[in-house]
């Protein structure tokens, strides 16, 4: 049974610096919901949890070292405003978007999406209907940061996340490149396929213009009423659930 030092205290600590994720290649996930959700998807490096929980999910975490930590040590090494009972370290998936083949499939990009929250939403909606792969920009938000690790509520164990190069990366994948824009075509309206890529844009600027470039199809969710003034636009994570549900409600 491994002991808590330390220096891991200190190392897990500072898993919400996106440095010390990239040179120790290693990311956190907190509370019960969101450690056993993850626990069989993801090498696990440490996992820490107090005697009451490790008594309590024995069959859970069979074949896994646990070490043991108290509420104190939790309060030191969480990154959540209410101290769990178990924390899980993994390490880092190499997720190389060159082993990627999207032929056939329907996914999401993202472009310079900034918020730890909205990452995990989409990677949330994306789980709920059926999208196993989202191609990031390289200045897409990390989605090992702890707070984008919360908010999928497991999800990012069915859903593999890639950084690239989004621009070229669209422009080679031989697949409709469908892009949200407030001058778009009424998606209610729109042809959309079974296939190809939804692109979701920065929270407040939107998609790029190098990357509006790739696109093949503008859409827009049309406000309701037609002409009333209402909010300027919509939060990406209602956008991409809006967007998503109607691509997957023609296939029913």
């Amino acid at each position: 049974m491994a002991e808590l030092t330390n220096r891991l205290r200190k190392l897990v600590a500072s898993l919400d610096d996106a440095r010390t994720r990239r040179d120790e290649r290693l990311f956190v996930a907190e509370g019960t919901k969101c450690v056993l959700d993850t626990l069989r998807h993801f090498s696990v490096r440490y996992l820490f949890a107090t005697h009451a929980w490790s008594d309590s999910h024995k069959a859970e975490i069979r074949g896994i070292e646990v070490t043991p930590v108290t509420r104190a040590d939790m309060e030191r090494m969480s990154h959540l405003s209410t101290p769990p009972e178990v924390i899980a370290v993994y390490e880092t998936p190499d997720n190389d978007v060159a082993s990627l083949d999207a032929s056939g499939k329907l996914l999401i990009a993202l472009d310079r999406v900034q918020d730890p929250g909205n990452l995990g939403t989409i990677i949330r909606i994306a789980d709920w209907f059926g999208i196993r792969e989202i191609v990031c920009s390289r200045d897409t938000v990390d989605v090992y940061n702890p707070k984008v690790i919360q908010a999928t509520m497991g999800a990012v164990s069915r859903v593999k996340v890639y950084y690239t190069d989004l621009a070229s990366w669209l422009a080679g994948c031989g697949m409709p490149v469908y892009g949200t824009f407030l001058n778009g075509e009424n998606i209610y309206s729109s042809s959309l396929g079974e296939s190809g890529v939804i692109v979701m844009g920065n929270e407040g600027k939107g998609i790029s213009d190098e990357v509006a470039g790739t696109v093949t199809c503008r859409l827009t969710i049309p406000s309701f009423p037609p002409g009333a003034v209402t909010s300027e636009s919509l939060n990406v994570g209602m956008a991409t659930a809006v967007t998503v549900a109607e691509f997957r409600r023609r296939q029913l």
